[in-house]
Order: structure tokens, then C-alpha cells, then sequence
């Protein structure tokens, strides 16, 4: 009896442990992973505490962020602060694990008057045409270009330049 249960607990044996290596291998492989990578101004949460419309100046928001990413291209008074967080995934592709942008509004003598936090989630997909611009000329295949030229060449001694005169010359040109 006790060979029976020796046999039957052995497979189960070899098979957790498989099961353990492969689960620790494939862990292993995040380990490998390049850190994720962040581009842009990040603003903490805490920062925007501080910041208080009505009262905070573009010098004091400048003091505790620093200068924005972007300003607004038709608006001086908008100050963009675009973050995004980077990670190279499969053929040195980044894949986007986060991207953030912070909108702060100013009115005219300078004064914090808005702040607007805008993720990825607000994003709006966007349609891309799938028409192609047209170009002028023929459309040659790639055979066409290739062998377009072939019997379109001047005869030997006719170059079609005259050069001041007198007959063409033969190609000859003795030294």
C-alpha cells in the first residue's frame, strides 16, 4: 500500500514544482523591463493644493511648478502642463501607461482665475481620413520606371549640344 501512494503523490510533485519555475520565470521577465519614463512637467496633487484661483500669480504658480510645457497658441493667459509616462514594450515601441495635462487659466493682470486637470480619459478619438493626396504624372509600376528608358538613347556622335560650332563631334577625342 505504501508504493501505491508513493506513485501517486509523485507525478503531483514534478508538476507544482514545474508550475512554481514557470510561474517565478515569467515574474522574472518584469524584472528585466526598463523603468516606466516620464516626459513633460508632472504636477503633483499636493502643488495644486497650494495654488488658489482669485490669489495665486503666474510669478507664484511659476515659483511652485516652474514654466509651463505650453502656452496656448491664440491665448497667452493659458498655461499647459503635459505630462506623459513612457514604458518600451516589444521592438523598442513605447506603450503610454499614463498622460495627464494641467490647464491654468489666468486673466489679465496675471491672476489664477481656472484649474482644469485633463486625462487620457478625456481625450476624443479622432477619424482619420483614409483618402491619399493625388499626385501629378503617370502612375508607372515599379517595371515601367525600370525599363522606361531603354531605347531612349542618342545615337554615338550626336549629343544635341552645339558647341560653337562646326560638326558634332564623333566621340572620338584623341589625346
Amino acid at each position: 500500500m505504501p508504493q501505491v501512494f508513493a506513485h501517486f503523490f509523485r507525478p503531483r510533485v514534478h508538476r507544482t514544482a514545474a508550475v512554481l519555475a514557470l510561474c517565478l520565470s515569467m515574474t522574472a521577465c518584469g524584472w528585466i523591463l526598463p523603468p516606466p519614463q516620464t516626459r513633460g512637467n508632472r504636477v503633483e496633487a499636493e502643488q495644486l493644493k497650494e495654488l488658489v484661483p482669485g490669489t495665486s500669480t503666474k510669478a507664484d504658480v511659476t515659483a511652485l511648478i516652474g514654466s509651463p510645457t505650453q502656452k496656448a497658441t491664440f491665448d497667452e493667459n493659458s498655461w499647459l502642463y503635459i505630462t506623459e509616462t513612457t514604458r518600451p514594450r516589444v521592438g523598442q515601441t513605447l506603450g503610454v501607461l499614463d498622460q495627464g495635462v494641467v490647464v491654468l487659466n489666468f486673466d489679465d493682470r496675471g491672476v489664477l482665475t481656472n484649474v482644469k486637470t485633463v486625462t487620457k480619459d478625456d481625450a476624443a478619438s479622432v477619424a482619420v481620413a483614409a483618402r491619399t493626396t493625388p499626385s501629378p504624372g503617370t502612375e508607372a509600376s515599379f517595371m515601367q520606371q525600370l525599363l522606361g528608358n531603354i531605347g531612349r538613347f542618342n545615337p554615338a556622335g550626336t549629343s544635341g549640344f552645339s558647341g560653337g560650332g562646326g560638326a558634332p563631334s564623333s566621340g572620338g577625342g584623341g589625346l
